[in-house]
């Protein structure tokens, strides 16, 4: 494992490792020893980040300077004597967006200081951005892959931009996530490495070759030099040229990998399971049969079901949602806007925990059926939300958040349901992510529309996944 792990071993204190997640509302780390597995410390910011676009409620992006200050901002607050037995570090974050910057003038980490300031980048495209219209991804090439491309996909993203917008690329010569971002700026790097779980996400690429499909996206106007370079997930980006925040110098640093398949890892402890996180969006899945081999090709027309890489040449079958914790977040300020409007003033977290009362009383069943899909789905992008069966008794609030709740696991249910579990030898489910550990009415209509056991894991947190990725690697 090296001199290092060993002399940090000794004196009987553990080595570890830091682990973090850069979602899409708040940024996590954590430190886990590598022997017990344990988190040893954590932090967590909100990173308010979301910034006004120009295409309206077309577009979705996000302050990339912000966040990573919230980011430094939590390693800091991590304790420094532990952060110097830090062997390795993982990140990982939201999968398929993508964000611009120029080599060598993107970041700073001024002498005797652990911060970076962030200079000359993009905004943060994320998975959210819906500028890719279904006529606009009619006109891009078929991909060499068994993945199709979404709007929101990094490859798409800047094609778009090749198209509409070529001044904006024209200012940058680098792209990647921005957890692939955070990797170059932590290990100085001139080219960002990408794990296939990023590369995969992003559309146009190959994870049976594990080869972008260049002539296809130099061909539609994508400039060759935005693409990463592309590792297998679990492998090292680099190392730390200087120490950070007690970590160091020398640390290596694994290429990013994707939140959702960082979250998955710490559950996935048996091919009879299924893991489903509930966050931001919603994602069930279970990891299919180790000789797995995708098709050359992706679907005619999308499909629910998706199969992601994993580890180690593995794949995971996903029902990936748009519409999880965001479409419950919407209803909250909904809810919120109208109060204002009557001339009242109620916080948000007053709403969640009124709501939550409210929607929890058994009463609170009734006939009326939301169909949650405020975001669209990627499978049917066109669809909007909707309520039917409404009448004059089912209208109160208690009852709006129960059919809300169950409009977001009928959903997941629409696109993986429990005959598929079933065929594919699933037992029972493991529950994660934070609208799930957070709404006790989420899990009840889980366990009624699956009829399998469910158990909460607090474990399937992406920056712990993340963290886990970094100790596994260490092992082999």
């Amino acid at each position: 494992m090296g001199s290092r792990y060993d002399r940090r071993m000794s004196g009987g204190t553990n080595a570890c490792v830091l682990g973090v997640d850069i979602g899409t509302t708040s940024v996590k780390c954590c430190l886990v020893d590598t022997i017990t597995r344990e988190v040893i410390s954590s932090q967590k910011k909100d990173t308010c980040s979301n910034v006004p676009s120009e295409l309206g409620t077309e577009g979705n992006k996000q302050d990339v300077p912000r966040i990573l200050s919230a980011l430094q901002l939590c390693v800091s607050r991590l304790p420094r004597e532990t952060m110097k037995r830090v062997v390795r570090v993982g990140v990982c974050g939201q999968m398929h967006g993508c964000m611009l910057w120029k080599a060598g003038s993107a970041w700073e980490q001024k002498p005797d200081s652990d911060r970076f300031a962030v200079n000359e980048v993009s905004n943060m495209y994320t998975w959210q951005d819906s500028r890719c219209s279904q006529d606009f991804l009619a006109t891009l090439p078929t991909p060499h892959s068994h993945l199709a491309v979404s709007s929101g996909f990094g490859c798409a993203t800047l094609l778009w931009f090749s198209k509409n917008k070529p001044e904006i690329l024209t200012k940058y010569d680098r792209a990647g996530t921005i957890h692939d971002f955070l990797v170059c700026m932590l290990c100085d790097l001139d080219q960002p490495v990408m794990s296939i779980h990023n590369a995969a996400s992003w559309g146009f690429f190959n994870t049976v070759t594990k080869e972008w499909n260049k002539d296809v996206l130099v061909g539609a106007g994508l400039p060759q030099e935005l693409l990463p370079k592309v590792v297998d997930s679990g492998k090292d980006a680099g190392k730390l040229p200087n120490a950070w925040y007690g970590i160091p110098a020398g640390t290596p640093v694994l290429a990013s990998l994707g939140d959702l398949q960082c979250s998955v890892l710490p559950l996935l402890n048996k091919n009879t399971e299924a893991v489903i996180n509930i966050s931001t969006s919603a994602q069930l899945c279970f990891k299919m049969p180790q000789d797995y081999s995708p098709a050359e090709a992706p679907p005619k027309t999308h499909q629910p079901i998706e199969y992601f890489p994993f580890f180690d040449g593995s794949y995971l079958a996903v029902a990936a949602s748009l519409n999880g914790g965001n479409a419950l977040a919407a209803f909250v300020r909904t809810v919120q806007q109208w109060s204002l409007d009557l001339g009242f003033q109620v916080p948000q977290s007053k709403i969640w925990q009124r709501i939550l009362e409210l929607g929890g009383n058994v009463e609170s069943k009734s006939s009326l059926e939301i169909q949650p899909t405020l975001f669209g789905e990627r499978h049917c992008p066109g669809e909007n939300a909707s309520a039917t069966n409404i009448d004059l008794g089912n209208v109160s609030l208690g009852k709006v958040t129960r059919a809300l709740c169950k409009g977001i696991i009928t959903n997941l249910h629409s696109m993986m349901p429990r005959s598929l579990l079933e065929e594919n030898g699933i037992t029972s489910i493991i529950g994660g992510g934070s609208a799930l550990a957070r709404n006790p009415i989420l899990l009840q209509e889980l366990e009624e529309a699956y009829q399998l056991p469910v158990a909460l894991d607090s474990r399937g947190d992406a920056a712990y996944g993340s963290a886990i990725a970094a100790i596994n690697a260490m092992q082999k």
